[in-house]
């Protein structure tokens, strides 16, 4: 599903709005359990993911160990 997401965002010529709006989409429309399994998924290798999901979900992994960090997460 990361990469159907993916395949969307790759019609955006500016790579970095790309990997913000699919981190966005993963932020708001994924249940929390889904977006802990699939930052698992990557930090395990991320084997089937496609570079702009990737992207995408190292963002949500740097912010939700920023959330913890500080007590909000």
């Amino acid at each position: 599903m990361a990469n159907d997401i993916g395949n969307f965002f790759n019609a955006e010529p500016d790579r970095s709005a790309a990997i913000h709006g699919i981190a966005d989409h993963i932020r708001r429309f994924w249940d929390p359990r889904m977006r802990k399994a699939i930052i698992a998924h990557l930090q395990e290798g991320g084997i089937g993911l496609n570079e702009l999901p990737q992207a995408a979900l190292a963002e949500l992994a740097n912010e939700t160990v920023a959330l913890r960090e500080s007590g909000d997460g």
